[in-house]
């Protein structure tokens, strides 16, 4: 397992949208999400081209190579009182896990949400996912109670 020279967290570009594309679809597939590529791709653009509804960071290692993103999506709820962010994804490209890469982009996402007044950063762990596990109870997420539904309605 090689160490990186360097892992810089930065704010995703234009410039990087194939490459946060690429790693999403990943993220996606290893989930079984189905998501056309084109809906993936109009998603991402949406969110580099309007901050007030997401963030996008990125997380290059050994020069320009992107080793993981992570999608933040700004919301209100009453739940915790006033602004929140939902960490909509997280992905660490496989050969690049287990060196401190997810944590520093959960960092990240963190000073992000601080930054934009957000009281709250919400997220979700499938089952059975417990290096992630891990990771967000060592950085102070406590699991929640409800299990989450969806209805699509388009």
């Amino acid at each position: 397992m090689r160490a990186p020279a360097s892992i810089g967290i930065r704010d995703a570009s234009i410039g990087d949208l194939a490459a946060v594309i690429a790693l999403l679809a990943r993220q996606l597939d290893e989930h079984d999400v189905a998501l056309a590529p084109d809906a993936l791709e109009r998603s991402v653009r949406t969110l580099l081209g309007d901050p007030r509804l997401g963030h996008v960071l990125v997380a290059g290692v050994e020069g320009d190579e992107i080793a993981g993103v992570a999608v933040l999506s700004f919301l209100f709820t009453l739940e915790h009182g006033g602004p929140a962010a939902w960490l909509d994804e997280l992905y660490v490209v496989d050969t690049w896990r287990g060196r401190g890469i997810g944590e520093r982009l959960v960092e990240a996402a963190l000073g992000v949400a601080r930054a934009r007044g957000c009281v709250a950063l919400d997220l979700e762990v499938e089952p059975g996912h417990d290096a992630a596990t891990r990771l967000y109870e060592r950085l102070g997420f406590r699991r929640h109670r409800r299990v989450r539904w969806v209805r699509p309605i388009a």
